[in-house]
């Protein structure tokens, strides 16, 4: 078997029907266990080598420059014990590391994959709902340059860059194996939850933030079993180098018996869903306040990275993760560290989370949510130990519900924190008092939230916009609509015969198919007309056909036929035979976008007003309006759109507006606009046109 046919045995290996995406059929099981094994591999590998890097890091800037090393949480190897900061070697080395490795990470960034700056779990869900694939190079940076900055103190979290290495690796698998657009979306989401769930040493709770994460108020179900399959072999690859303890060490006779001291996690709720808004704020005001600065972006980092190295000066339990810390809260040690270290330590880690990652740096914000939540349930437990009755004898279970609350409520993932943080401390006693918390503090914090990427529910991502919109199209399969073929070229004709013929007929273009019946690529007229006419009598259909084309099986729904032409900007597409995995292609007939509208006329035609325009030759355009844009601003009585095309529907945020003449047209609005054929060109030239500038003061 040559490499074409071996790529197309592979597609039509891992092609999956949207009729059958159900684990009762074993075709569905087969694939998905085949591919999540694989995402789990990477990232139970990316999280042993991202892991390795921090305590390289760790060990080279703060232990060997520094001569300092943040404690470790009990899971975490055998540095527990609190070392004095000021006791170090050379404690005043501290800014000129931070700033260094800030540097060092915003040039790394800048220079290779700006994408990777941040925190890289929004980068994930941005991915999920734009449906682009991420670059290869993404994980790499992302590695380097978050282990930089947490091993020289920036206060950043390892989950994000955990996440974008398998979910890049999702999408990178998707890329090679031509998964359509939702199973792609589905490869990177479980990537997200087998990188966290590996990297945290909670499977469980990693395949269900999968699911959770993407949405405000919704989940992504499809993408729960496989994440939960990604998510257990990702932490079976990292248990197997690193060890199987929880990450925590929490008593052993912790456990809820008091339900009175329901009402102090009412309190430490609250607590949580004030400090969780100021979390969000505070960190988007400072990268918002970084973004405003008029300094090259590879420099940004050092100047937070500076502020960090100077704060850290102070109060040293602000730097790096944070684990070791939370670890000491959890017992007595606790009531060794100042009272004043224990009451501003939350807002400390707000600050140097957004002066290391907001500045530009690279890390997850995940994790010092966490930490802030911990630190919330322990200055809370230190403030009313023995003096309110009823008190827990151990601040363990304040500080496992504050983590549990603060950053489930802010992330609007409350399921699957509770379930990550229960894993992370081996301790699921804690449950019931943190519902309590963890829905208080979700409530407190209405619809703000720590990733600006996720959207409020599934109707609102791009992801599924089109099949919620129009649900009708997902029950309607490609075989109901396609039609038969008029034409078809061979690899061996002549293009000036092929020419006569697409004129003849008034075709567009034609499948080309080789003597075996199978096809072999496509010809329009405008591949034709990129050869000299003067050549066209000499030159073979097979020089100057398409050979990467986009196909559709009879068991596809329009809903998919429609969002894959107009994704690839076609307005036709072959129907091909899906039966046997020998790699041939036998073409069925061909699926067009007039095809589609034309059947879903037919189908709700008993109910005419509804449908009042939907005519053959018809195509649907759904645009972003720019401020600089000729719409933008714009009465639609005044819009002067080109001829042929039609306003359909306004989606203005989140609400769905019918439009009017008098309608305006607002900058961030995206409009539908329904639009002939031969109108579409002249309709995608008008939307990137832009307005002519307003020049203020001059002169004839």
């Amino acid at each position: 078997m040559n490499s074409s046919a071996m790529v197309t045995f592979l597609r039509r290996l891992f092609y999956i029907r949207r009729g059958a995406r159900s684990f009762e059929s074993p075709r569905y099981l087969l694939n998905w266990v085949f591919i999540s094994t694989l995402i789990g591999v990477v990232a139970g590998i990316g999280a042993i080598a991202f892991y390795a890097a921090i305590h390289f890091a760790t060990d080279l800037f703060l232990g060997h420059l520094i001569g300092y090393l943040p404690p470790s949480p009990a899971g975490e190897g055998e540095q527990t014990a609190v070392m004095s900061f000021w006791s170090s070697a050379r404690p005043w080395l501290l800014p000129v590391v931070t700033t260094l490795g800030a540097l060092i990470s915003g040039i790394i960034v800048f220079s290779l994959a700006p994408e990777a700056e941040g925190h890289g779990t929004d980068a994930a869900i941005g991915a999920f709902h734009r449906g682009k694939a991420i670059r290869a190079r993404i994980p790499l940076v992302k590695l380097v340059a978050s282990a930089i900055t947490i091993g020289t103190g920036g206060s950043a979290g390892r989950e994000g860059p955990a996440a974008q290495i398998s979910a890049g690796f999702g999408s990178i698998l998707a890329t090679v194996l031509r998964l359509d657009a939702q199973d792609r979306r589905i490869a990177l989401a479980t990537g997200i939850g087998a990188g966290i769930g590996a990297i945290f040493r909670a499977p469980l709770g990693g395949a269900i933030l999968a699911a959770e994460i993407l949405y405000k108020d919704d989940l992504e179900v499809e993408a729960i079993i496989p994440a939960l399959m990604a998510s257990i072999i990702g932490y079976s690859v990292f248990g197997a180098w690193s060890g199987w303890q929880p990450i925590f060490s929490t008593p052993v006779n912790l456990a809820f018996t008091s339900p009175p001291q329901l009402l102090y996690y009412v309190v430490l709720g609250v607590l949580c869903g004030l400090l969780g808004l100021l979390y969000a704020r505070g960190f988007y005001g400072l990268t918002h306040l970084f973004h405003r600065l008029k300094l090259p972006n590879w420099l940004k980092p050092a100047i937070g990275g500076l502020l960090v190295g100077l704060i850290g000066l102070v109060m040293p339990q602000a730097l790096g993760m944070g684990y070791g810390w939370v670890q000491v809260s959890m017992g007595q040690g606790l009531l060794s560290l100042p009272l004043w270290v224990v009451l501003l330590l939350p807002f400390a880690k707000i600050v140097t989370t957004g002066l290391s990652i907001g500045s530009g740096g690279s890390g997850g914000i995940f994790g010092p949510g966490m930490v802030i939540g911990g630190m919330v349930g322990a200055c809370f437990w230190r403030l009313c130990y023995h003096v309110f009755p009823g008190i827990p004898d151990t601040p363990a279970p304040f500080v496992i519900v504050g983590m549990m609350a603060l950053f489930g409520g802010i992330a609007h993932a409350p399921l699957a924190v509770m379930l990550m943080v229960a894993e992370m401390t081996g301790n699921l006693s804690m449950l019931a008092p943190a519902m309590i918390a963890v829905g208080i503090a979700t409530i407190l914090v209405g619809g703000t939230t720590m990733y600006t990427s996720q959207v409020p529910t599934r109707a609102d991502s791009p992801a599924h916009r089109l099949q919620l919109s129009f649900p009708l199209l997902s029950t309607l399969a490609v075989s109901k609509a396609m039609q038969p073929l008029i034409l078809q070229f061979a690899p061996g004709q002549f293009l000036s015969e092929a020419e006569d013929l697409l004129t003849k007929h008034a075709e567009s273009g034609a499948p080309v198919i080789d003597q075996n019946g199978n096809l072999v690529g496509v010809l329009t007229l405008a591949d034709i007309e990129r050869i000299p006419p003067e050549e066209r009598a000499h030159q073979f259909v097979n020089e100057a056909m398409q050979s990467d084309i986009l196909t559709f099986y009879p068991e596809d729904t329009l809903d998919e036929a429609l969002e894959g032409l107009s994704t690839r900007r076609v307005s036709w597409a072959p129907v091909v035979d899906a039966e046997g995995l020998t790699g041939s292609r036998n073409v069925l007939g061909l699926i067009s976008v007039s095809h589609v509208v034309r059947l879903y006329r037919e189908t709700i035609a008993k109910d005419a007003r509804r449908m009042r325009g939907m005519v053959d030759g018809t195509v649907m355009i759904e645009s972003v309006i720019e401020p600089e844009m000729l719409l933008a601003g714009v009465a639609l009585r005044h819009a002067q759109l080109p001829a042929e095309s039609l306003v359909v529907s306004i989606r203005r945020a989140g609400e769905l507006l019918f439009p009017r003449g008098s309608s305006v047209i607002e900058p961030g609005d995206i409009v539908t606009f329904m639009v002939s054929i031969r109108g579409e060109e002249r309709l995608q030239h008008y939307l990137t046109q832009q307005k002519e500038p307003v020049l203020i003061g001059a002169h004839s």
